[in-house]
């Protein structure tokens, strides 16, 4: 099937298809993406682009055993009742003020999304956020999106923060102190904007006075620990396990590693009912993304990735500015359609070949990281964190609907990117990029 067109027309019906079906939410999303994978490789095997060992190679198991750590550890923590105290001393601090809470979140998530990958700071933040909607009686949707869409867009200011950066900052070789000086300015100003939006978004629900907060108020939060013993025992351990994110690129570790280190060494000091440690694991979600990385491994493997990483790239001699802007857009749409990393990957060797023949493409890689960031987003499937979000919310009983995602969604992405639009050009006009 060399040079056959085949390939690419097929696996993208398959994607379509499969996003299609995620979207109506008429069958659950794990469901439709099994479907979706079987199809890749089955027909990518009929028509010879794309074997079972592909798929499998294709499956970001560093991502999965992230994902899995984190979990235990959350499943850990909850029986311990810290997440109760941190939500009682996070609203008390804030009087019980929706809308300060939200900004108080809001800072904390962007923060720590700086210095942890922003999946870990979701899995951290969001059982915290569960217990404080809990306590105080108010809708708990508009804090998972906006703790979502902050730590997205937090992740992209530094080296670290979001797994395209990593990719980006090793074949540019940009450091930490780079990401930091170029994109953190603009994160910084960006994520103001997208803050005010997603208050005007949800303005209804964050003037609302909460029904408990007397109850709140007189609540002792020391008291909410069950089990003093074993909660410092794990914090001791997710600071070690925290530690070790910082290093795990001098120890030449993959932070998935990192994070089932943390994860083993929790359980065997506490050695818990495995039942009990287990249930915070959401496998359809593992599931999930386990699929899509076969289905957009499909896409990689037909050539369509790299044949839109090509167009993307051959902007350049339309001048740097216009190629910056295509990069940045382009990779946005991307990035809220499939997931981030296959199309950073194919972006990479691309802009080192041009950078190899003596280009200047130093603006290019910071609109990639931009665009790859602040696209995910867009929708329910552009980042893993916004995945992690819903199935929480699907446990909380307010499930958030693909619509309600889209219509918050697309709007502050369009605003990010607007605004790292007019900023990635003056950067380039005044010789900062």
């Amino acid at each position: 099937m060399a040079g056959s067109v085949w390939p690419i027309i097929v696996s993208t019906i398959i994607f379509v298809g499969t996003y299609a079906g995620i979207l109506s939410e008429r069958f659950h999303r794990t469901l439709v993406v099994i479907v979706g994978a079987i199809a890749m490789i089955a027909l990518g095997t009929w028509l010879s682009f794309y074997e079972p060992a592909q798929a499998i190679e294709a499956i970001d198991t560093n991502t999965i055993a992230l994902l899995f750590g984190m979990m235990v550890f959350v499943g850990l923590f909850r029986e311990t009742g810290l997440f109760e105290y941190l939500a009682i001393r996070s609203a008390k601090l804030a009087r019980g003020r929706p809308w300060v809470l939200f900004v108080y979140l809001g800072v904390a998530t962007t923060v720590v999304s700086m210095v942890l990958d922003n999946v870990t700071t979701v899995i951290l933040m969001i059982p915290v956020t569960m217990s404080l909607a809990d306590i105080l009686g108010i809708p708990v949707i508009p804090f998972l999106l906006g703790e979502v869409m902050m730590s997205n867009i937090g992740g992209v200011a530094t080296l670290i923060g979001d797994p395209p950066n990593i990719l980006i900052g090793s074949a540019a070789g940009l450091s930490f102190t780079d990401f930091m000086t170029h994109l953190a300015p603009i994160v910084l100003i960006t994520w103001f904007a997208v803050m005010a939006i997603l208050l005007l978004f949800f303005r209804k629900a964050l003037t609302q006075r909460p029904r408990n907060i007397e109850k709140l108020l007189a609540m002792n939060a020391r008291s909410a620990i069950t089990d003093l013993k074993t909660a410092r025992k794990l914090l001791i351990i997710l600071g070690a396990t925290i530690l070790l994110f910082f290093l795990h690129e001098t120890f030449a570790i993959e932070s998935g590693t990192v994070a089932l280190i943390g994860a083993s060494a929790a359980l065997l000091l506490i050695w818990p009912d495995p039942r009990r440690a287990l249930a915070e694991v959401h496998w359809d979600v593992l599931i999930f993304f386990i699929g899509l990385f076969v289905i957009v491994g499909g896409l990689e493997a037909a050539g369509l990735l790299n044949m839109l990483a090509r167009v993307v790239a051959s902007l350049t001699s339309h001048g740097m500015v216009f190629a910056s802007l295509a990069i940045l857009w382009a990779s946005a749409l991307m990035s809220a359609l499939v997931d981030n990393v296959p199309f950073t990957i194919a972006m990479l060797p691309i802009l080192a070949g041009i950078e190899a023949h003596g280009a200047s493409v130093g603006p290019l890689w910071w609109a990639l990281a931009l665009g790859v960031g602040f696209g995910g987003n867009a929708t329910p499937v552009g980042a893993t964190a916004n995945v992690i979000a819903i199935s929480w919310s699907e446990k909380s009983g307010t499930p958030i609907s693909s619509g309600a995602w889209i219509r918050r969604g697309l709007p502050t992405t369009l605003a990010a990117c607007t605004i790292a639009s007019v900023l990635d050009i003056l950067a380039i006009r005044v010789g900062l990029f």
